[in-house]
């Protein structure tokens, strides 16, 4: 009644091998990019915008870079804010350096600087796994906030160590500066979070994305049946780290406009994102925008229900969302290791089998 399969047959391997092969999917997703285009850009305020939605749409870019790293690949990464700052600091260079090239092409040339950083930091992953993995890779998150925080050349010798992004149109309107509309913000990164959302559900379902969770599942009977783990987790981190560069070049030019790294990117976005891909499900696209969603808007439920309905004090109910967001870490952990997405699947499998649910 709710959800159901019944007549979408295929006729075509093409067909049964679309990217959304189910029809009410197919059109349900359709119909949210349809409103997410051509409705919200005139319903929503500055507050909306730089509350939830550019922040939304910013971190799922992040998020999708992580668990295609994590989720995907099985590399444990602590450097998520770090390598964000490559990408905000490479967007910034870009566009003082190049002021006659588009913010467009600065944005994507500043995911593929991350590309090369990310992969220059994944090699250790060639010869260590887990723990080790994981604090070598912390290491590069502290070792490039030191850098940026150290070498003037990257912010311009600035006195005060900020860097600021300077104004840039697309198409005549300014998205990024302090008089950009806070629609055109939000259509310009809608365009690289749908980019990036699509890129990454089409290799994850391709022949790389089979090499990633071979390599996951394990490296060493995937190395036996012909994969390549050298070329299968440096294509890993190199796809993680564009993401995560064109995430940290949106988050610096568009959202804020302003950034000091050790404040913007420091090890405090690494977990941010981390508990991300953790709460929305590991090794899913899906649950990547399950997760920004939900740390993205539940300090913004607190903020409005806790502090502005029943008048509690701002620092209470920051220590409440720490708290439920621990909670919820140890309970998708143990009960439910697949997060968000994990649940909707069982959601959908119960659709369509109502009113005779198992």
């Amino acid at each position: 009644m709710f959800y159901r399969e019944a007549g979408d047959f295929k006729t075509s391997y093409v067909d049964d091998s679309q990217t959304f092969p189910i029809r009410v999917d197919r059109y349900g997703y359709y119909a949210l990019l349809a409103v997410a285009f051509g409705v919200l850009p005139f319903l929503v305020n500055d507050y909306w915008v730089n509350a939830v939605l550019l922040p939304f749409l910013i971190y799922a870019i992040a998020a999708i870079g992580l668990n295609i790293l994590v989720g995907y690949c099985g590399q444990v990464s602590l450097g998520t804010g770090g390598f964000m700052a490559v990408g905000a600091y490479a967007c910034y260079k870009l566009m003082t350096g190049f002021p006659e090239i588009n913010i467009f092409f600065h944005v994507i040339l500043s995911g593929g600087i991350t590309a090369a950083v990310c992969v220059l930091f994944g090699l250790p992953s060639l010869r260590i796994k887990g723990f080790y993995l994981a604090v070598a890779t912390l290491a590069a998150q502290f070792f490039l906030v030191w850098l940026f925080n150290r070498v003037g050349w990257f912010y311009n010798y600035s006195a005060s160590g900020q860097i600021n992004a300077p104004e840039r149109t697309v198409f005549g309107i300014a998205v990024t500066g302090a008089q950009n509309p806070p629609w055109a913000a939000y259509l310009f990164c809608l365009v690289f979070t749908v980019g990036c959302a699509l890129i990454a559900r089409n290799l994850t379902r391709g022949m790389a994305g089979r090499k990633w969770m071979a390599i996951r599942d394990m490296d060493i009977a995937a190395e036996i049946i012909g994969v390549n783990p050298l070329k299968a987790k440096l294509t890993a981190f190199a796809v993680s780290g564009f993401f995560v560069g064109i995430a940290g070049a949106l988050f610096f030019s568009v959202y804020l406009g302003a950034i000091e790294v050790g404040e913007a990117f420091g090890i405090n976005k690494s977990f941010l994102v981390l508990f991300m891909v953790i709460i929305g499900g590991l090794g899913s696209i899906f649950g990547s925008f399950a997760g920004a969603a939900f740390l993205v808007l539940l300090p913004v439920f607190l903020k409005n229900v806790l502090v502005g309905g029943l008048g509690w004090p701002t620092d209470l109910a920051a220590h409440l969302e720490f708290m439920i967001v621990g909670a919820l870490i140890l309970i998708f952990l143990i009960a439910e290791p697949h997060g968000l997405a994990q649940l909707w699947r069982v959601t959908k499998e119960k659709l369509r089998l109502w009113p005779f649910p198992h």
